[in-house]
């Protein structure tokens, strides 16, 4: 009994060009990929410690502590109504 199988025959010449336009195809494949990939990492990742951190972790300095008293008298100051 006789097997069929199914092989294309190719051309030597359109050997080459195949592989050439598979490379074209996987560069601009891979191009395509990596230009309009929704994932953006520097959107998810933390740029640094923010205000709660530094209200915990950093000590403030005396000289910094006057002037936020000064600060905020001037604020109650400004914000309570005259008569």
């Amino acid at each position: 009994m006789a097997t069929i199988t199914s092989a294309s025959f190719r051309h030597p010449a359109t050997r080459s060009e195949t592989g050439l336009f598979n490379e074209f195809r996987a560069f601009w494949r891979a191009f395509i990929a990596k230009a309009f990939d929704p994932y953006r990492p520097e959107l998810h990742y933390m740029r640094g410690p923010g205000p709660a951190w530094r209200a915990k972790h950093v000590a403030v300095s005396p000289a910094v502590q006057s002037m936020l008293a000064e600060i905020r008298t001037a604020k109650a100051q400004k914000s309570s109504p005259s008569a």
